[in-house]
């Protein structure tokens, strides 16, 4: 898997319809100190902002807008015999829920939300591969590739600290902010073991 645009979808997927990215985009995910995140696209320009709270038992990580609107905030969900995390707005209404799952050669996940522009379900499942540094994210319903993930290989900064840089790239009529929370909730899942997406995609 590479890099290179990815086509239209037969129809916008999205629970933020002012994140619909109309052409298709490239963001930049660089996990940073204190279990924050810098989310830019490629020519460096912000696009949201993602805060940990450090005491939270539920890692809770707070999603805003670059006017600082909350979005959402990310958790995770106890008591679930596969690793659940969810993204809930200020109401505690749940918005997107990310579950992962064990496979023999390799991980899988599904995200499911509902779909702001049509009212309809949607699941998104991801798969990746042990021997790869990437994942492939797709709608179940068309079997279209809505977004890829790259694992950017570490720097010996990043190894000590722990951080990770991602590149997700986002097919035309996809809402960033679910792949950005779906990315998140990976990374966040796999820090419990081997540390960011690495324990995903190797």
């Amino acid at each position: 898997m590479s890099l290179q645009p990815l086509a239209p979808l037969p129809q916008p997927i999205a629970v933020f319809d002012q994140f619909i990215t109309p052409y298709g985009d490239t963001l930049v995910v660089k996990e940073k100190l204190l279990d924050c995140f810098d989310i830019k696209n490629v020519a460096g320009q912000p696009i949201l902002r993602v805060q940990g709270q450090i005491m939270s038992i539920h890692g809770r990580k707070t999603v805003t807008d670059m006017q600082g609107n909350h979005l959402f905030d990310i958790i995770k969900e106890l008591l679930h015999w596969h690793a659940t995390f969810v993204a809930e707005d200020k109401s505690q209404r749940k918005l997107l829920e990310v579950k992962s799952k064990f496979a023999l050669l390799g991980s899988k996940a599904t995200a499911t939300f509902t779909n702001s522009r049509t009212g309809q379900p949607v699941t998104l499942t991801m798969d990746g591969n042990w021997f790869d540094t990437t994942a492939e994210i797709k709608d179940q319903a068309t079997g279209f590739v809505v977004a890829r993930i790259q694992r950017k290989l570490f720097n010996m900064r990043e190894a000590i600290l722990g951080q990770q840089t991602y590149h997700l790239t986002i097919a035309p009529g996809v809402d960033v902010a679910v792949i950005v929370a779906m990315a998140i909730a990976l990374d966040e899942k796999n820090n419990e073991g081997k540390g960011g997406l690495g324990g995903f995609m190797p």
